[in-house]
């Protein structure tokens, strides 16, 4: 989940009901209250038109909204889709990149689109009839969920939730889906037990109806790959870091030299979790100067390590080998030239380095009208530093 997400979303107004602009929903039903400043509630309620129908919702999962920023492109193209009738989008980043803020700030502005909202966290890896159950309940206003007809398993495929997407336009969010992959597998691979999850990707994008459902992870699922197209229901945003508005990070920090702010943003690649962290940093060991941060030879990672340990723990050994041949080159590689230390064939290699590439560790760069691959300056570090 991200650690970063959008302000401005959700005003608690009246007696405990969440609103999201024209969406309310009881706020029993919810592990959170979720606030704004007053101000805030003001702007949101000048949007909301009595005459429209109000979104049932359950944000029981979803973090506290906190900060974002600027993503206007981003959120145009998951508009679109949406618009377009997309089925299942899939938004992918490292940690801290900003997938929960950006789907979080997504809320108002297609929240009319759609009869329900639902969010649901994976982090703890709920069994997939455990979560279909939870959704149906809530699709059913609450109601306990009853056991399909026999004519209603032939319907819907054996999935009793493509019902109820059928009848009601639903949005549904799934965050952390990462929880359900396997460590030290190739990316996109599911825990054992977990890998109906991938048929009902499957059959969510394949299927006729009118909803959406939103996935929120490190990793892409194996599925998604071979379900997308330019004329499929199915498609993939992976997100990228931000460029000179991340600067208004560093201002809230108060740091000094702003001429050297750019530089600073491209070292730790836009990533708004890990400018923040750095940020505080810079701060507290030199007083707000990134230049004398900047003087040192090495990059200072300090908290960053272990949010990048989460990431690089799930690594197979031959991922970590391709990692560590990477640190140690200085220039995008090819891959076409694999060096003698590096034992791995160039069936493996292409595998493993499109899984690196599935959980957002490695950058693709042309060079010669060749593709060439390298490594962030912060996943260098790290990885040079675990040996």
């Amino acid at each position: 989940m991200e650690n970063l997400q959008a302000s401005n979303i959700v005003s608690l107004v009246g007696n405990g009901c969440i609103h999201i602009g024209n969406i309310s929903a009881d706020s029993s039903q919810s592990s959170k209250k979720l606030q704004s400043e007053p101000q805030q509630k003001n702007k949101f309620n000048e949007k909301t038109s009595n005459s429209k129908p109000k979104v049932h919702l359950d944000l029981a999962d979803a973090p506290e909204p906190n900060l974002f920023y600027n993503r206007t492109s981003e959120l145009t193209t998951l508009e679109n889709w949406i618009l377009g009738r997309t089925r299942l989008i899939t938004i992918l980043g490292l940690s801290g990149i900003g997938k929960t803020a950006l789907t979080l700030q997504l809320i108002p502005q297609i929240q009319h689109e759609f009869d329900r909202i639902i969010w649901r966290s994976l982090r703890n890896s709920p069994p997939l009839a455990s979560l279909q159950t939870d959704l149906i309940k809530f699709c059913r206003g609450g109601v306990p969920v009853p056991a399909p007809y026999p004519e209603e398993r032939a319907t819907t495929g054996g999935l009793p939730l493509l019902e109820y997407l059928r009848s009601h336009r639903c949005l549904i969010i799934l965050d952390d889906v990462q929880t359900i992959f396997s460590s030290q597998q190739l990316a996109g691979n599911y825990q054992p037990g977990y890998e109906n999850y991938g048929a009902f990707f499957k059959q969510l994008t394949e299927s006729s109806h009118n909803s959406c459902l939103i996935l929120l992870s490190w990793e892409k699922p194996r599925e998604i790959a071979a379900l997308e197209c330019e004329n499929r229901p199915c498609k993939s945003l992976q997100l990228k870091g931000l460029g000179p508005e991340a600067q208004e990070i560093f201002r809230e920090k108060g740091l000094a030299e702003p001429e050297k702010w750019s530089e600073l943003i491209d070292l730790y690649r836009g990533n708004p979790l890990w400018l923040n962290i750095v940020a505080t940093m810079i701060q507290d060991l030199f007083s707000g100067s990134v230049s004398e941060f900047l003087s040192y030879d090495t990059l200072f990672l300090g908290d960053l390590e272990s949010l990048l340990h989460q990431q690089c723990d799930r690594l197979t050994a031959s991922e970590q080998q391709a990692l560590a041949w990477l640190a140690n080159t200085p220039e995008p590689a090819d891959i076409s030239k694999i060096p003698e230390n590096l034992q791995l064939s160039p069936p493996e290699l292409l595998k493993v380095m499109q899984s690196l590439g599935r959980r957002s560790l490695v950058e693709t760069v042309k060079q010669n009208g060749r593709s060439h691959f390298t490594i962030g300056p912060v996943i260098r570090e790290y990885i040079t530093n675990k040996k």
